[in-house]
């Protein structure tokens, strides 16, 4: 295993060092590194606050910040933040509004979540479960959330400081999540730095259908394809799953895994952009880059989502973070 590292033991915290110090205008970090906030808050505003496993970086602290998220609380790696850290995250960050929880659909994400959120006056949540590749996985009940999780942020982060109230931003992120859909492909495994070797076996040709944020089984292990062939077969899932639903404008979001280059999921923005366009979607709003990752997992996940005319002008909407600006 060759990674910077000082020791396994501190990696997380002084990554949070130096990610709070590279960002100081916009971000502050909370007591015991329990969660990262922004540093000016806006009264009145509901308080919006996601976390889950390190490891996945940008998502989720990279999104705290103006339009966004008022708090991350971030765990070891792939490892979920504990209750006391949502706690303390929605104490120093509500303003009076109440509190949005944003939770992947993991296990341990939803158990610590609902803990934190019974013991938290004003908090309401949304729970994302945009990954059609399996129905259950080795850490789900149901569909795992993924890089549509970032979207949802995006869009009820917009709304939320417009002055969006608790229960329609709840609404908002519901309707959101329920026109999203994403799968992914793996090429290589990833390397837990507590581990030291890689999380799975993969053979130089051979690629991971439908795999999942933490290195976790997908639907099959199949001989590498060409990159027309590979967004063909994801499209085909996206498309059958949202049936009618897939018809209109969309956002199509290539998301990398953290060991893929940016001209590669280029190349595969282009072939997923052509699938769709060919199936009566209209690709409105696009990104392209690693901003939900497994550590250094090459591979990419596309992810579409129907945007009707209140999503788009949140999607478009001002925001600056330390992985999103635009509009300011």
């Amino acid at each position: 295993m060759k990674k910077f590292l000082n020791s396994v033991d501190t990696v997380l915290t002084e990554s949070l060092d130096g990610f709070v110090a590279a960002h100081a205008d916009i971000l502050a970090l909370g007591e015991e590194h329990k969660f990262v906030r922004r540093r000016v808050l806006k009264p009145g505003k509901v308080a919006l606050i996601s976390g889950g496993g390190s490891g996945h970086e940008p998502l989720h602290g990279g999104f705290v910040g103006h339009g966004m998220l008022d708090a991350a609380c971030p765990g070891q790696v792939f490892t979920s933040p504990t209750p006391d850290q949502m706690m303390a995250a929605a104490e120093a960050v509500n303003t009076g509004a109440g509190c949005l929880f944003i939770v992947k659909n993991y296990e341990g994400d939803v158990m610590n979540f609902d803990m934190a959120a019974e013991m938290t006056a004003g908090v309401m949540q949304i729970v994302t479960n945009d990954d059609v590749a399996v129905e259950n996985s080795s850490y789900t009940t149901g569909r795992r959330g993924v890089a549509g999780t970032l979207v949802v942020e995006k869009i009820v982060g917009a709304a939320a400081e417009q002055g969006m109230p608790l229960e329609s931003l709840k609404a908002l992120g519901e309707r959101v999540n329920g026109a999203t859909r994403s799968m992914g492909v793996a090429l290589t495994s990833c390397t837990v730095p507590a581990a030291g070797k890689p999380t799975f076996d993969i053979g130089d040709g051979e690629m991971e259908f439908g795999v999942g944020i933490h290195g976790e089984p997908g639907k099959r292990r199949d001989t590498l394809k060409s990159a027309d062939a590979i967004a063909e077969e994801i499209c085909t899932a996206i498309l059958g799953d949202l049936g009618d639903g897939a018809r209109g404008q969309a956002l199509l979001f290539v998301n990398g895994f953290g060991g893929t280059p940016l001209m590669e999921l280029y190349l595969m923005y282009n072939s997923a952009r052509k699938i769709f366009e060919k199936h009566g979607v209209t690709v409105a709003r696009s990104l392209v880059g690693s901003y939900v990752t497994s550590l250094d997992m090459a591979g990419c996940s596309i992810t579409l989502s129907m945007l009707d005319d209140e999503a788009a002008v949140w999607w478009d909407a001002p925001v600056h973070t330390a992985a999103l600006r635009w509009g300011m």
